[in-house]
């Protein structure tokens, strides 16, 4: 998160109310945010470290936060900005993907406008499960496995993902459809080992 943008005070907190808030609205998606970070970094001691510095911004600056809004979506604003900003610079990820390079060579203008894509919770490769799977969406690019993590996994919305990200509604449902089509592909020699006719309608894009 933007450090200009989260000291905006929204919300002004007895230091009894900020712990209060801290445990009521922050803890119960713990367990949620060390997954985010785990799919992010690859690594359990980054992850465990991206979550800890996620929760201290969030302690800090918790007046900018206001009580019964989504604080799942704000969380995890935090989390993948300070992943950007942080913990990408010493990860074992490679070096940040450009969107326009990756969009260039998997996109056009009339893709960018689908209403139509795959979704993971309704394609055949829902029945695919395991190493595969993972060693699959581990392997995307880390902004297209974000996109894929915050919808298919974490159920956002494309607003809320648009808000979380800092993209437009529309960037995010181009990027989800091609992040989905390049998870796909990965997905289908494996569906295929398994007796998939991957050139099935299911399948189809």
């Amino acid at each position: 998160m933007d450090e200009q943008e989260e000291i905006k005070i929204t919300q002004t907190y007895s230091e009894a109310e900020k712990h209060k808030v801290f445990e009521k609205e922050f803890m119960p998606y713990i367990d949620s945010m060390y997954n985010f970070a785990f799919r992010l970094t690859n690594d359990e001691d980054d992850a465990n470290d991206l979550v800890q510095d996620t929760y201290l911004k969030a302690f800090r600056f918790i007046n900018s936060f206001a009580e019964g809004t989504n604080a799942k979506a704000w969380l995890f604003r935090i989390l993948k900005n300070s992943f950007i900003n942080d913990f990408r610079k010493k990860s074992k990820e490679p070096s940040k993907v450009d969107y326009q390079d990756v969009e260039t060579t998997y996109n056009s203008e009339e893709d960018a406008e689908t209403t139509q894509t795959v979704d993971l919770r309704a394609d055949t490769v829902q029945d695919l499960i395991g190493d595969e799977i993972a060693n699959a969406l581990n392997a995307l690019p880390v902004d297209f496995r974000t996109v894929i993590i915050l919808c298919d996994v974490e159920g956002f919305t494309y607003e809320e993902m648009a808000k979380i990200l800092d993209i437009p509604i529309g960037t995010v449902r181009s990027r989800l459809h091609r992040a989905r089509m390049l998870l796909k592909e990965k997905l289908k020699s494996y569906a295929k080992s398994l007796g998939y006719d991957v050139n099935a309608d299911s399948m189809a894009e």
